[in-house]
């Protein structure tokens, strides 16, 4: 294996200063993900979601961004998950975007609420139909499997039970999730480790910013 404590790469594509930030995160991190999605980073979209359970112990997975605004960011899951149990116990998440190319980071703070059955159907059905089936095959979502061809048996089974051009229904248990934020960070990297941190800090309806030490 090789010696990790030699690998280390300097940041020096870009700075961040307190004159450049828009006064309302939420634009300001609309226009960073805008940035992002003109590279050449495979999903930029997706997230680091960070949950813990009633007992304090955390967990984190990637999952995929399909929303941001005013409400709060939105994403989409099973409520049987591993993660909906845990919302269902602690509902407040932590999201970490990390865009390499740009040599940027944004972390996300706060509560989580359900979307609404409306917006998710609609999402529901926007989605590839094998992905729709396999939101019904994964259920229940993060339980034991004997094997993969179990699961395969089980999506030739729905696809079979919903013929094609026959709607397939949402599940009751799969849905959508918005952080709504009551902090946002965001991090430019820098030369020597001394890097750009700045914190949103929602006070009421308004934010206050500070720099932070890298």
């Amino acid at each position: 294996m090789s010696d990790l404590t030699e690998l280390r790469q300097s940041y020096a594509r870009g700075e961040l200063r307190r004159q450049d930030l828009n006064p309302d995160p939420l634009v300001q991190f609309q226009g960073w993900l805008e940035e992002a999605l003109a590279t050449e980073q495979a999903e930029p979209y997706a997230v680091s979601l960070a949950t813990a359970d009633a007992l304090g112990r955390p967990s984190v997975r990637t999952v995929l961004l399909r929303g941001a605004d005013a409400r709060g960011l939105t994403v989409y899951s099973n409520y049987h998950s591993h993660k909906g149990r845990d919302l269902a116990d602690n509902p407040q998440a932590e999201l970490l975007f990390y865009w390499p190319h740009l040599e940027r980071q944004v972390r996300v703070y706060g509560p989580v609420e359900r979307v609404g059955e409306v917006e998710s159907s609609a999402y529901f059905h926007k989605r590839p139909r094998d992905s729709q089936l396999a939101a019904h095959v994964s259920a229940p979502q993060s339980a034991p499997i004997a094997s993969r061809a179990e699961l395969e048996a089980k999506f030739a089974a729905l696809e079979a039970r919903f013929a094609a051009g026959q709607q397939v229904p949402k599940p009751d248990f799969w849905g959508g999730y918005q952080v709504v934020p009551q902090s946002y960070e965001f991090w430019q990297g820098r030369p020597n480790r001394l890097h750009d941190r700045f914190e949103y800090l929602r006070g009421g309806e308004e934010w206050r910013i500070t720099r932070l030490m890298p």
